[in-house]
């Protein structure tokens, strides 16, 4: 199937852009091009309204991350931070385990708060190349347990969590997802776009590894930002998609891009989930690429995708 058109209108908007050096590219250089934004990235939207915002200080598996608690507007409709008490989903940035943070991806935490009717608390993890592998694992791990366990200090109803991520994100939340099991009830799973592999490369790779926004080219420089060259990059706690036994791994909803790089991996997990008896609901995006759910106000799939995805934690989150 073609592009989207706004898809293909947005690619085309970028296609002007000069194409990295790998080999010379690093990554301060790689995030301060991010941060430049303009073009496209000033015509994102903000995402849906919230009651409150609250930068937060919480333990990481080697020192504080940063993290902020966003609460949807309160069923009269006021905008402060009192309210009843709602359950919590914890989050986790994309960026290729390098880059982007809280503010990149406040729309996708604002949107999925407000229309999931759930705290949504975004965790800032250490990046690469800084803090390599396992390092994002191991913070991820930690900010989810500190969560479960003071849930009720944040306002959130104990026992009701669930964690989601976008692409590196996604990784990481199907980490916990998996890691967990057992010590922290976790209700459902929702991963956009996940890197789920970072040992091996998938035929879609080869189909939409290059003009799909997401290059098969940039994905192996963020592997070898992440990666120590000796790491075990099949390890679970990289390559999600490699764990031996998925039982009991939380419910999970995964929205796939059909011109992305990394759609097998996804599809290929929530098959595994399923011969696992996980529940599990993936959805192809047709038509879209790689990070097309941050995309709000350019992108109609963008909001569509997060719809979804609220559903999916409302239903899990509010029986």
């Amino acid at each position: 199937m073609a592009l989207d058109p706004q898809a293909a209108a947005l690619l085309a908007a970028l296609a002007g852009m000069p194409a990295p050096d790998y080999s010379r590219l690093d990554a301060a250089s790689y995030r301060a091009a991010l941060a430049a934004g303009g073009g496209v990235a000033s015509a994102i939207g903000p995402g849906d309204a919230v009651g409150a915002e609250e930068d937060l200080t919480l333990p990481g598996a080697a020192g504080p991350l940063a993290a902020r608690l966003y609460r949807p507007i309160n069923s009269a409709g006021a905008g402060d931070a009192k309210g009843q008490a709602l359950p919590l989903l914890v989050f986790f940035h994309g960026g290729g385990f390098v880059a982007c943070g809280l503010d990149t991806h406040a729309n996708l935490c604002r949107t999925l708060a407000a229309r999931a009717r759930t705290l949504v608390l975004s965790v800032d993890y250490r990046l690469a190349p800084e803090a390599r592998f396992p390092a994002a694992a191991h913070d991820a791990l930690a900010a989810v347990r500190w969560a479960a366990a003071h849930a009720a200090e944040l306002g959130a109803v104990p026992g009701a969590l669930a964690v989601a991520g976008d692409s590196a994100g996604g990784n990481l939340a199907a980490v916990c997802a998996q890691q967990l099991r057992g010590e922290v009830a976790i209700a459902h799973q929702l991963l956009l776009y996940p890197v789920l592999d970072n040992a091996h490369e998938h035929p879609s790779y080869e189909t939409y590894g290059s003009g799909h926004l997401l290059d098969a080219d940039l994905m192996r420089w963020f592997r070898d930002q992440y990666f120590e060259p000796q790491a075990d990059r099949a390890s679970p706690l990289a390559s999600p998609l490699g764990m031996e036994r998925l039982e009991q791994v939380a419910p999970a909803t995964i929205v796939s891009a059909e011109c992305d790089p990394l759609r097998d991996e996804a599809e290929h997990y929530a098959a595994r989930l399923a011969q696992a008896g996980v529940p599990v609901t993936l959805v192809r995006w047709p038509g879209q690429m790689h990070g097309f759910a941050s995309m709000l106000g350019v992108l109609d799939a963008a909001s569509a995708a997060l719809d979804l995805g609220a559903r999916a934690l409302r239903a899990a989150l509010h029986p």
